[in-house]
C-alpha cells in the first residue's frame, strides 16, 4: 500500500533551508483538519528532565495443560540495568537499539492526556528556550549535512514544537542532544521520521521506537486507536453503544499498547472486552464474534523480528478491516490531532472494561474441536510456540482432541518477546531453521512430527521424518505443501462422511500453489483462487459465499482455516487437522512426506521457492518501487528459457505483453505482478481452459504489506507421473528453480 503523503516528496537530502520546503511537505503529510503549523516560534521556558520512558516487558511462564498461561498485570523492570535487552539486538535496521534509547526506570503511562491544537503564535513545549533553540539548530545542521531527509527534518521540528506532541518533545530532544557525540543516532531518527507508518495487509506494523511517525510508539498507536474510534462512531455505529474486543501477545510493550488502545476507545464512549493475559490472534477473532463487538484490536507483530510491534484491526464479525473501511480508518488516523484518554483503571471500576478469561478460552477451544473427526490418535508430537502464545491455543486443542503424547519444546516454551532461543530471533515458521532444535530432539526421541506456531499463533509450520525409520532424514514442509496436504485431508473426510457437494468451496490466494486447485477439482468442489494476498480476503469470502459453503482456506505463508468459528487463519485448527492426518497415515504405515509424494504423482509435482529481500528505510522503499516499475515496464520474453505467456499486473488490472501491449482485466487491485510461464515439459496450451492458469510455472513479485521487504514467488510444475519417476522429476524442477532464481536476481539486481 502506498505510504500516505510521501509519494510526491523527494527523499533525497538537500541543503535548502527547511522553511522553504516545509509547506509542501506538511500539506502532503497531514490531513485537512490537522495540518501542522510551521515551527517558526519557540515555546515558553521551562525546566526539562531528560529521562526517557522505559520499555517494559511482562514475564510469564508456560504451565502445562489445562491451565492457560497468564502474563502478570503489572509491568516493571527491576534493577538499574537493562540486561533484558542486551543479548538480542532489537533494532536490526535502526542503528540505535532499545537498550540505548530507553532508560531503566519503571514505565508509568501518562493519564488523562488530551492533545489540543495550539495556534502557531503560542506553541507549547516542555523544554527551555535554550534547549529548543539548540535542537532546532542541530536539525538544520544535520539536514544540511545530508544526515536526515527533508521530510524527517520538518516532521521532527513539528514534534518538538506543537502541543499535540507535548509528551514526545522531551525524548526527541534528548536523542538530538545525544546525536552530537553519536552521529549514528541521526540514522535512527531519519528512519523514524522519514514517512508516516502505513496500514498494510495486517494493520499498522513496524519497529518500536520512542518517537517518530514511522515507528510504533504511544503516539502512532494512539492515533490508530483514535482513528478507529472516530470512524466507527461516525460512519458504522450500529444500535447501542460501540464496543471493542482487545487482546495482546508476548511481545515487548504489547500489554501496554493494548491498555493504551483501551484508554483511547474508552474516551470515545466504547465498552471494552479485554482478554487479560496473552492470547492468540485467532482467539481474538473468535472473541469479536463471541462478544458481538463493533470492532477488535490485536496487539502483535506476528512473525516479525523482536524489534517490531503492531495493531491488527478487526471489524464486526472477526475479519480484519477491508475496503472501504480500511481507507476510512486510514484517513481518520492521518487526521488525528486530539487523542483523548480515560485511565484504564477508571474503566475497570466503572464496568466499562470487562475482562475475558476462562469463559472465552473454553468457548474458543470448544469451537476449534468441532472440526475434529474420529480416528487414530497414536502420534508423538513435539510442539514449539517459538516463545509466543501458542501454549494457550494449540496445546488445549490437541489434548482436547485426544492426542496425549504432545510435548512442549522446552527451550522455546517460555513466552519471551526477545525470542532468545529462535535462530536469528525471528519466530517465523516459514523459515525451517526455527524448528531445528525441536527436529533434533524429535529425531533423538523417534517422534513422529514437529509443529511450530508463530508468536501470535495464526501460522503453523511442521516437519517430519521422510520415511518413518529411525535413521530417516527429517524435512520441513513449505506452506504450499501443508496447504495441499490439509486440503486433501479435509475433502477426503468430508467425502467419507457423505458431506461434500459442488457448492462446497476451497478458498486461497493468487500466490498459493496451483496444486490446491487441482485437488479441489478432483473432489468436485468449487475453488476460489484469485484473491489478493492476505487472509482477510479469505475471511471476507466466507461470508460472501455463505459460511455453510466454506470448507477450507489456505495461503502459502502457512495460514490455514477449517470451520467458521473465526475469520482469520488459525494455527490451532491447523495443528488439529495435521495431527489427525499424520496419525491416520501412521496407522497405515505411511508418513506425511510419503503422502505428499502420492499427491505429486496424482496431480503433478508442484515445487516452489520464495525470495524475501529486505529493503528498509526511504532508500529501500524507493528501491522496491523501482523494481516493481521495472517489471511492469519491461516484460521479458522468457525467464531462464521458459517463455513468458503474459504478465498480470494487479496494480493496474492490466495484462502486459512484450512490446508494450496492454489489455484490461477484472479483479481486486493489489501491488502484485505475476508472470505466467510456459513449461518446457508440457504443451503450450496446458492451461487454455482457464482465464488465468493455476500457478504451475510462474514468477510473482510483490512488496510485503507487513515488513520492509519485497517478496518473489517462483513456481514450477511437471505433469502426473509414475512413482518411480518422482525423484528425477524433483531434481529437474529444483534445478529449474535454481535457474529461475538466478535469472530473476540478475534482472532485478538483488
Amino acid at each position: 500500500m502506498p505510504t500516505v503523503g510521501v509519494d510526491a516528496v523527494s527523499q533525497s537530502s538537500t541543503s535548502r533551508p527547511l522553511a522553504v520546503i516545509a509547506l509542501a511537505i506538511i500539506s502532503l503529510s497531514a490531513g485537512p483538519d490537522s495540518r501542522p503549523s510551521l515551527p517558526t516560534t519557540i515555546g515558553p521556558a521551562g525546566s526539562v528532565s531528560m529521562k526517557l520512558h522505559a520499555y517494559a516487558a511482562a514475564t510469564s511462564s508456560v504451565r502445562d495443560f489445562p491451565t492457560i498461561p497468564r502474563s502478570p498485570e503489572t509491568l516493571t523492570i527491576s534493577g538499574s540495568g537493562c540486561d533484558k535487552f542486551e543479548p538480542v539486538p532489537l533494532f536490526i535496521d535502526f542503528p540505535l537499539g532499545i537498550a540505548a534509547c530507553f532508560g531503566k526506570a519503571e514505565y508509568k503511562s501518562k493519564r488523562n492526556v488530551t492533545n489540543t491544537h495550539v495556534s502557531p503564535e503560542l506553541p507549547m513545549t516542555p523544554m527551555s528556550v535554550d534547549l529548543l533553540t539548540d535542537c532546532l539548530a542541530q536539525l538544520d545542521r544535520a539536514h544540511e549535512d545530508g544526515a536526515i531527509t527533508d521530510h524527517s527534518a520538518v516532521t521532527m521540528r513539528t514534534w518538538l514544537n506543537e502541543s499535540r506532541y507535548l509528551e514526545f518533545a522531551e525524548p526527541l530532544a534528548d536523542l538530538i542532544q545525544r546525536a552530537k557525540s553519536d552521529k549514528t543516532i541521526w540514522k535512527s531518527l531519519d528512519d523514524a521520521y522519514w514517512t508516516v507508518i502505513p496500514f498494510g495487509t495486517g494493520g499498522r506494523r513496524g519497529k518500536m521506537f520512542p518517537v517518530g511517525s514511522n515507528a510504533i510508539n504511544d503516539r502512532t498507536i494512539g492515533e490508530s486507536a483514535q482513528g478507529l474510534a472516530e470512524y466507527v462512531t461516525e460512519t458504522c455505529l450500529a444500535d447501542g453503544e460501540p464496543s471493542c474486543t482487545i487482546a495482546y501477545d508476548t511481545r515487548h510493550r504489547s500489554e501496554h499498547f493494548a491498555k493504551l488502545c483501551s484508554e483511547v476507545l474508552l474516551a470515545a464512549g466504547f465498552k471494552i472486552f479485554f482478554l487479560r493475559g496473552f492470547r492468540s490472534t485467532p482467539e481474538l477473532s473468535y472473541a469479536v464474534r463471541y462478544t458481538k463487538s463493533t470492532c477488535g484490536i490485536m496487539v502483535t507483530a506476528s512473525h516479525n523480528p523482536p524489534s517490531d510491534n503492531a495493531v491488527k484491526v478487526y471489524w464486526a464479525g472477526g475479519v480484519q478491516v477491508l475496503p472501504p473501511h480500511d481507507k476510512g480508518i486510514i484517513q481518520r488516523v492521518m487526521e488525528a490531532n486530539e487523542i483523548g484518554r480515560v485511565p484504564f483503571e477508571d474503566g475497570v471500576q466503572k464496568g466499562r472494561v470487562v475482562f475475558m478469561e476462562d469463559e472465552i478460552d473454553t468457548a474458543f477451544v470448544k469451537a476449534v474441536l468441532e472440526q475434529a473427526t474420529p480416528g487414530a490418535r497414536d502420534l508423538s508430537i513435539i510442539y514449539t510456540p517459538l516463545h509466543g502464545v501458542g501454549a494457550t491455543a494449540v496445546l488445549p486443542v490437541l489434548r482436547g482432541a485426544g492426542f496425549q503424547d504432545v510435548r512442549l519444546f522446552g527451550p522455546q516454551a517460555d513466552p519471551d518477546g526477545d525470542f532468545p532461543n529462535v535462530p536469528g530471533h525471528v519466530a517465523n515458521p516459514e523459515n525451517p531453521e526455527v524448528m531445528s532444535g525441536a527436529i533434533e530432539e524429535a529425531r533423538h526421541r523417534s517422534d513422529d512430527v514437529v509443529m511450530a506456531s508463530d508468536p501470535d499463533c495464526d501460522r503453523l509450520g511442521a516437519a517430519a521424518a521422510i520415511d518413518g525409520t529411525s535413521s530417516s532424514e527429517w524435512k520441513a514442509f513449505t506452506g504450499n505443501q501443508l496447504g495441499a496436504l490439509l486440503t486433501d485431508w479435509v475433502l477426503e473426510k468430508r467425502r467419507e462422511q457423505k458431506n461434500l457437494g459442488p457448492a462446497d468451496t476451497i478458498v486461497t490466494t493468487l500466490v498459493t500453489s496451483g496444486l490446491v486447485r487441482c485437488i479441489g477439482e478432483k473432489y468436485g468442489v468449487n475453488v476460489i483462487d484469485w484473491l489478493q494476498v492476505g487472509f482477510k480476503w479469505i475471511g471476507r469470502t466466507i461470508d460472501d459465499i455463505g459460511a455453510e459453503n466454506f470448507v477450507f482456506g489456505c495461503e502459502e505463508s502457512h495460514g490455514y482455516l477449517a470451520g467458521t468459528h473465526v475469520r482469520d487463519k488459525d494455527a490451532s485448527v491447523a495443528a488439529l487437522l495435521l495431527a489427525e492426518l499424520a496419525a491416520d497415515l501412521k496407522a497405515h504405515g505411511k508418513t506425511l512426506h510419503q503422502k505428499l509424494d502420492e499427491i505429486f504423482c496424482e496431480y503433478g509435482c508442484h515445487l516452489e521457492r520464495q525470495l524475501a529481500i529486505k529493503l528498509p528505510g526511504a532508500a529501500g522503499m524507493d528501491r522496491m518501487q523501482e523494481i516493481m516499475a521495472g517489471l511492469r515496464a519491461d516484460v521479458p520474453a522468457e525467464f531462464s528459457g521458459l517463455p513468458v505467456r503474459r504478465a498480470r499486473d494487479y496494480g493496474q488490472l492490466k495484462i502486459l505483453e512484450s512490446g508494450g501491449r496492454e489489455t484490461p482485466f477484472e479483479g481486486e487491485k493489489g501491488d502484485l505482478v505475476i508472470f505466467d510461464l510456459i513449461g518446457s515439459n508440457s504443451p503450450s496450451n496446458e492451461d487454455s481452459e482457464y482465464e488465468f492458469p493455476p500457478l504451475r510455472n510462474a514468477i510473482a513479485a510483490r512488496p510485503s504489506g507487513t515488513e520492509p521487504k519485497i517478496k518473489f514467488y517462483l513456481f514450477t510444475f511437471s505433469p502426473p507421473m509414475a512413482r518411480a519417476e518422482l525423484p528425477s522429476v524433483k531434481r529437474l524442477l529444483e534445478s529449474r528453480l535454481d535457474l529461475l532464481e538466478k535469472d530473476l536476481r540478475k534482472r532485478v539486481g538483488v
